[in-house]
């Protein structure tokens, strides 16, 4: 399977980002799309509130001027990141009255929002998502369909 250099890319600094500890859904230099952008913040200022789908003038006017960041445009940008904070639990946008995670850089909550996010990265692609393992477990005859290297059974 062939992937977008954008895809593998951000899927790379997700991964750099989860195992080093490096990634915090309420902060925009270390939340999904901060790691993406080189934990910049620049982001933040495409639109309004942190979680919104709604440009606002500056994302407005570097979406029609076609302006991409390490690939992705304004609005991506902000699907991918409120993507990444509904699988953490967050509602949106983003507001200390409305429901967060109690343990925000918990692994498991991380995890599932990574997960959300890189199924969604290979949506925007046209792929098919890299973390979809059921194919792993489809069977026919009592046997398994596809076999994994290395494992016997």
């Amino acid at each position: 399977m062939e992937t977008s250099i954008r895809l593998e890319q951000a899927i790379k600094k997700l991964y750099v980002a989860f195992h080093n500890n490096q990634l915090h859904p309420e902060c925009c230099k270390q939340c999904a799309v901060g790691n993406i952008l080189d934990n910049t913040d620049n982001w933040k200022h495409f639109s309004d509130y942190h979680g919104s789908l709604n440009l606002n003038y500056i994302g407005q006017v570097h979406e029609s001027l076609g302006r991409k960041f390490n690939g992705y445009s304004p609005s991506e940008l902000l699907k991918i990141e409120a993507v990444f904070l509904r699988a953490c639990g967050y509602k949106l946008p983003l507001h200390h009255t409305n429901k967060n995670p109690k343990n925000p850089t918990n692994k498991d909550i991380l995890f599932s929002g990574l997960s959300a996010v890189v199924a969604f990265l290979c949506g925007l692609d046209n792929v098919p998502n890299v973390m979809d393992y059921s194919k792993l477990f489809e069977y026919e005859n009592d046997k398994p369909r596809y076999e994994l290297k290395g494992i016997v059974i």
